[in-house]
Formats: C-alpha cells, sequence, structure tokens
C-alpha cells in the first residue's frame, strides 16, 4: 500500500526501465556541458567484492554539474560504495562512470576530521593543495589563509588541530576539501558525530559555500532530515539500486519546521520504514 501511495507523490520517481533512462541520461548530459561543477554519468555500475553479491548492481544515473544530490538508505545498501566508485577510489566490477565537463578537482569529506596532529590549522589546509601543487609556499599559504576564512577560521591558523572544537575540526575539513576550488565534493557522513545545533550551522555553511562556488556536491547521510533540508534531490538506495529519486522542490533558503520539508522527510521516511530498503 505504501509503495503504491509513494509513486503518486509529487516529485517521487519511482525506478525506470534502463532503456528509459538511458535515454534521458543521453538528454540530460546535452544540457550539461556549461555548468561550473562537473557532471556525472553513470552506465550499467556494478561492483561485487570477492566474487560476492553485488554491492552495487547496474546503475544507471546521470547527475548534472552544479545539483547538490543526497544519498539516502539503511546501512549496508551501497551508499559509500557508491561514492568511492564515483571518486575513483574504488574500480567497477561492470559498467563505466564518467566524470567531466566543469573544472577542478573531485574532494571528499569524511565523518572524521582526519587532521595531521603535527600540523597547525593553515598547514593542514594547505595539504588540501597537494604535495608540489598550488604554486609557491606563500601562494599555498595564501589559499589555505582565504579557505579558513571561508569557514569562519581564519584567526585558528596558527592553532594546533587538539585545541579545536570538535566543530571547528570539521571547518578545517571543510577548508581542506574546499582550498582547491573542487568540481565535485563528496560528503560522507561529514556531519555524524556533531552536536545537533553544531551540525545545523555546518549544514548552513555547506549551502551557503555550495551555492557561491557552483560544485556539484554528492552527499551520503543516514539523516532524512539533512538530505531535504541540503539537496536539490534525494536518491534512496536499496540493496545498490536506485528506489526513488526524489525531486525537491521547496525554494532556498529553506525554513526548519517548513511543512513541505516535514511532509518530505515523512514521505521518504515511511518509504525505508516499508521493510524494503
Amino acid at each position: 500500500m505504501i509503495a503504491s501511495t509513494l509513486r503518486r507523490l509529487d516529485g517521487f520517481v519511482p525506478a525506470r526501465p534502463a532503456s528509459s533512462r538511458r535515454d534521458i541520461i543521453d538528454r540530460e548530459i546535452a544540457r550539461d556541458r556549461t555548468a561550473t561543477g562537473l557532471g556525472i554519468t553513470l552506465r550499467g555500475l556494478s561492483k561485487a567484492f570477492d566474487g560476492g553479491k553485488p554491492v552495487i548492481d547496474g546503475l544507471d544515473l546521470h547527475v548534472p554539474a552544479g545539483q547538490f544530490v543526497a544519498v539516502v538508505g539503511r546501512s549496508g545498501c551501497g551508499k559509500s560504495t557508491l561514492l568511492r566508485l564515483i571518486l575513483g577510489l574504488e574500480a567497477p566490477s561492470a559498467g563505466r562512470v564518467a566524470v567531466e565537463g566543469g573544472a577542478g578537482p573531485r574532494r571528499i569529506m569524511f565523518q572524521e576530521p582526519r587532521l595531521l596532529p603535527w600540523a597547525k590549522v593553515l598547514d593542514n589546509v594547505a595539504v588540501g593543495l597537494g604535495l608540489g601543487r598550488g604554486g609557491t609556499a606563500a601562494e599555498r599559504r595564501e589559499r589555505a589563509a582565504a579557505a579558513l576564512a571561508e569557514v569562519g577560521l581564519a584567526e585558528k591558523a596558527g592553532q594546533w588541530p587538539s585545541t579545536l572544537s570538535g566543530g571547528q575540526r570539521q571547518r578545517v575539513a571543510l577548508a581542506r576539501a574546499l582550498v582547491s576550488h573542487p568540481g565535485l565534493l563528496a560528503l560522507d557522513e561529514p556531519l555524524g558525530a556533531l552536536d545537533a545545533l553544531t551540525r545545523i550551522d555546518m549544514q548552513a555553511m555547506i549551502e551557503r559555500i555550495w551555492r557561491a562556488q557552483g560544485f556539484t556536491a554528492l552527499l551520503v547521510t543516514h539523516d532524512v532530515a539533512e538530505a531535504v533540508a541540503l539537496a536539490d534531490r534525494i536518491l534512496v538506495v536499496e540493496a545498490g539500486r536506485i528506489a526513488l529519486d526524489v525531486a525537491v522542490t521547496v525554494p532556498r533558503p529553506r525554513r526548519r519546521g517548513d511543512p513541505e520539508l516535514a511532509a518530505l522527510e515523512g514521505r521518504i521516511l515511511d518509504h525505508l520504514l516499508d521493510g524494503r530498503a
């Protein structure tokens, strides 16, 4: 009953036949050439480990350049594996990933800040420029300082990571991901360990910077409220496949408690709790 109801809801798109999805993808790519971020196209993408059951199973998908996409689903459904395949950190068992157009590298932000404890904050951010890249030492430090200012931590440049709060360390990790001006920023549960108020502040910061810079954003999260607050589009993954492709049409800036957002969150949770995700 829930499944049939969901298919009638505005903004919900059940999985289409592969041939239909591929036709749509081709049309989306044609509209994607001039955007700022990187466009992502998956064709027949599959991944299995050690010959086992596929974790990702025959995905066809296009993410337009500059779009903010959230990926939700139960633990073990393949969300993080999908992110790693898109970033090139895992090789597919079948199919292919194309990341093209726009400019800038692919970068990722994890749940843990993964800062270097022996390097001061400014040097931790400069690591995001890569070894031997980003110009002279002075130029690298200038770019790192600008990225720190963007996340509101300019005054912390000379401090050690151990002196920062958890939220501040995550902001340093965000600055490190942004310092190279990415075309694609992957966010793998980056706010999961933060307290509620810090998490809300970080969500607003990520959205502000995304809107200013125009990169493509891919957020993996268990928090459906976070997904509907941030994303243009939500992909619900079940057993390595996209079960729902949901457009979030609520205008920005979005308000907490907005009834449209609450209704969308409830509908996605109903689907996940239906026992099929």
